[in-house]
């Protein structure tokens, strides 16, 4: 081909790719070229040595460690089924700042609505914040990755959700240290597996989604599930009671990750950064 009809790819950086047949041929070289760009590239195969082989080569063709495998046979339904959960699994929601959902949801959104209300709850002491965390930040045992918070080199669902609620832990033990002495307390709660509308709007896909539907006979009531919210925001026996994580309405002990001083620290000021970053960027609609 002469030098004026080749094509440049564009730079594919943020974008994710899904390539089938990307064992050999056609679909390795398109696979080879999508990772070139920047792209994270999701390939698909149905045997797991061929796969791995595959992923080795087009990682090392491309110099780029955003390839990941996916196994699933297209000429199976089920199969395609599954792979498909899988690849929704993996792959992040953005919010309308451009931040990775999970993390900004249960993280990021009550970070700042504590930080905006700060004031007046001091002025109002004795007052009391409770974070509603959960015991899926155990799943977390790495800790959070800084270099990587909205989990845009490999995302998986369970995981940015297990990170999130150890955000909350780690927030809520810094907003503890930071309100010391105001009579503003902080602590953190888990209510326990509840059947809320969790899962039920697309917020789970894949193997999450399954597995809520495995445990679905084994959860709580909404009503039963806020005992220990309630408990923590109104009982006596918590008066002067700071940076505590509570589970059936008894302190318990977090995880090792989720008692690191320095990582709590870390996360404020990263936290900062991101709600600022959002503040100044330019209104994507245009309005005032």
């Amino acid at each position: 081909m002469s030098p004026s009809h080749r094509r440049e790819v564009p730079d594919l950086t943020g974008k994710t790719v899904v390539v089938t047949g990307a064992n050999s041929g056609v679909g390795k070289a398109t696979a080879v070229a999508l990772a070139t760009a920047g792209a994270r590239t999701l390939i698909a195969a149905r045997n797991e040595e061929r796969g791995r082989q595959a992923l080795e080569d087009i990682r090392r063709a491309s110099r780029s460690d955003q390839v990941e495998l996916v196994l699933f046979d297209l000429a199976d339904l089920a199969s395609t089924r599954a792979g498909a959960g899988a690849i929704l699994d993996r792959t992040e929601h953005l919010t309308v700042d451009g931040l990775e959902a999970t993390f900004a949801t249960n993280h990021l959104g009550p970070f700042l609505l504590t930080q905006l209300l700060t004031e007046r709850l001091v002025a109002s002491a004795p007052a009391r914040v409770v974070n509603v965390a959960s015991t899926a930040h155990r799943g977390a045992r790495s800790g959070l990755d800084f270099d990587d918070l909205q989990s845009s080199r490999s995302y998986r669902g369970m995981q940015a959700y297990s990170r999130s609620k150890l955000a909350n832990i780690l927030f809520t033990t810094e907003l503890a240290r930071r309100l010391q002495g105001t009579g503003v307390t902080a602590n953190a709660v888990h209510p326990g597996t509840v059947a809320s509308g969790f899962a039920r709007d697309d917020d789970a896909t894949g193997f999450l989604a399954f597995g809520v539907k495995v445990i679905k006979p084994f959860i709580l009531t909404p009503a039963k599930g806020a005992r220990t919210s309630v408990y923590a925001a109104t009982s006596p026996d918590l008066d002067g009671v700071t940076g505590k994580y509570l589970v059936k309405c008894r302190v318990r002990v977090p995880s090792p990750a989720a008692r690191d001083e320095a990582a709590a620290v870390l996360l404020w000021s990263v936290s900062e950064e991101l709600v600022d970053a959002a503040r100044s960027a330019p209104d994507p609609g245009g309005g005032h």
